[in-house]
């Protein structure tokens, strides 16, 4: 009896440890974190989303001979950024260094063949970290178009974002959040960039900018009539955006814990401080507080805390959410003073926003954070050392994307053109690129 208990015994604990020990074998395999891989996948369609609200946020700013054309913008990025970051741009942007460190390439990389069952080190697929990224390279050459709405061709413009994704917004990438990134790596802390307020809005803006000046301004501008065509839908899309947002800054950390809960705290009082700003501000200037201003205060807010999200408190994030409203409404007034037409104000909203969030976040950095960034540093890291390499990043970002653009926009012109013709312009491009109309049998104009 007692031998048959002691068989049952050793048959119990041994069946114990064969089932128990499953989990321990399991911890040498690669472990996917399945809530970072939930939230990443979340924060990666809220991102998606963000361009069909960015479409609907242009295309009620336009006139309504233009709205398809303009929302057209966004949603082709869609498809062409998404091919060609498959294709090249993920190389690009986290390869290894090549060519001096210009952008990265790796052949695993192409077309995502050899990525297809790597689990990063944050436990997430390398498939949900590409998707992710490659929802900024989709929205990035779309903001730039509402610096020239109204006035491109189509085909001009598809060609356009084509190669400034290879040339502009991939190397950018490369440089300030590749792990080899010579932004990434400067100084004791490198570039702060949580989310983007270089390498997506700055370049944008400026690369906006140059496009406007260069292609000239609409033709009637500024006498002419231009009201917004659809101001319910812009407000519409600009909430969108806001709701999109915290895939874009809170999904930036790459976990699912703390830094993702002060980043997606950051982003929801800088977007809330920058509209009462901007509402404030207008109403004493202008003594009405307009639905486009409010909106638009709260683009500001969330540009300007795009690249602080990780690293500032809320009371920092409220200021910095402040200061853009009141700074990028001035450049806006400023804009109709000097006479370029940026259509949209992508430059006086992102492009300003950008800057400012870049540089001024320096000042509402967390103390553990720089007292970690000291640590790293061998004379020590204060306040003044982190705008230095603030700077240097917005000033190559600029000096780069300026630049490139410039040139871009030389060879688009002189290959397939990219004015639209007056004849096109003033039927509206709706019409004469898309063959139809926003809005039924309505009159055009």
């Amino acid at each position: 009896m007692k031998k048959r208990q002691r068989l049952k015994w050793i048959f119990t604990t041994g069946l114990m440890v064969f089932l128990l020990s499953g989990p321990v074998w399991a911890q040498g395999e690669e472990h996917i974190d399945t809530g970072a891989t939930a939230w990443m996948l979340t924060s990666t369609a809220l991102v998606l989303l963000m361009v069909p609200g960015l479409a609907m946020f242009y295309g009620g700013l336009v006139r309504t001979k233009n709205v398809l054309g303009t929302m057209m913008h966004s949603f082709a990025a869609m498809g062409v950024m998404s091919v060609l970051w498959v294709l090249v741009g993920y190389s690009m942007s986290f390869g290894s260094n090549v060519l001096g460190g210009w952008f990265g390439w790796n052949w695993d990389y192409v077309l995502l063949k050899g990525i297809d069952t790597t689990i990063m080190e944050d436990g997430v697929p390398e498939y949900v970290f590409s998707m992710f990224q490659g929802k900024f390279a989709i929205i990035t050459p779309a903001l730039i178009a509402g610096a020239f709405a109204e006035r491109v061709k189509f085909k001009g413009y598809i060609m356009f974002i084509a190669i400034w994704g290879v040339l502009v917004y991939n190397p950018l990438c490369h440089w300030v959040w590749a792990e080899d990134g010579f932004l990434f790596n400067l100084g004791a802390s490198g570039a702060i960039d949580f989310a983007g307020g270089t390498v997506v809005h700055i370049s944008a803006g400026i690369s906006g900018l140059v496009a406007a000046l260069y292609l000239g301004a609409r033709r009637g501008y500024p006498k002419a009539e231009m009201s917004p065509n659809n101001l319910v839908m812009t407000m519409v899309g600009g909430g969108l955006l806001w709701v999109g947002w915290f895939g874009f800054n809170a999904g930036s950390s790459l976990t699912s814990g703390l830094s993702t809960a002060q980043a997606l705290t950051a982003t929801q009082v800088a977007a809330a401080a920058g509209a009462l700003a901007w509402m404030v501000i207008e109403g004493l200037h202008q003594g009405k507080a307009t639905a486009l201003g409010f909106v638009s205060g709260i683009l500001a807010g969330l540009v300007a805390v795009t690249p602080a999200a990780g690293v500032v408190q809320p009371g920092g994030a409220m200021v910095l959410g402040v200061l853009a409203a009141a700074i990028c409404y001035y450049f806006i007034i400023l804009k109709d003073k000097l006479g370029y037409d940026d259509s949209l104000d992508a430059f006086g909203v992102h492009g300003i926003g950008g800057i400012v969030g870049a540089l001024l976040l320096t000042f509402f950095i967390r103390k553990s954070w720089m007292d970690e960034a000291a640590a790293l540093a061998e004379n020590g890291w204060g306040v003044w050392q982190q705008l230095g390499v603030q700077v240097a990043a917005v000033l190559i970002a600029i000096v780069y994307a300026g630049l490139l653009t410039y040139i871009i926009l030389m060879v688009v012109n002189k290959t397939v053109g990219l004015r639209a013709s007056e004849r096109s312009e003033m039927a509206g491009l709706d019409s004469s690129y898309h063959g139809e109309r926003g809005y039924g049998m309505l009159n055009p104009n």
